[in-house]
């Protein structure tokens, strides 16, 4: 199912977000996993827990990245799923 850019993300309770050198560590304290993102999915989990969308989240991004913004939101939506499927978000439509 595609996200839509106008659901908004909720972080579970038993995620714990560290950064570390520009980048973040999850740990989902259910599952007892860690996920790591690089600096550019740092910068993609900033903005869309920082924003109230994942559109203003995109808009965020675009004006940060110099990047096509179709591949951009591809990226996010991307990563979004990742997250999602992992149980690090929840997505609130």
């Amino acid at each position: 199912m595609a996200i839509p850019l106008s659901a908004s993300l909720r972080i579970p309770e038993d995620v714990l977000i560290s950064e570390v050198g520009g980048e973040a560590v999850l740990l989902d304290l259910r599952s007892e996993q860690y996920f790591g993102l690089d600096e550019v999915g740092t910068d993609m989990w900033a903005a869309l827990t920082q924003s109230a969308t994942v559109q203003a989240a995109l808009e965020k991004l675009s004006a940060q990245y110099q990047a096509d913004e179709a591949q951009l939101r591809q990226d996010l939506t991307d990563l979004l799923e990742k997250l999602q499927s992992n149980g690090l978000v929840e997505i609130v439509l």
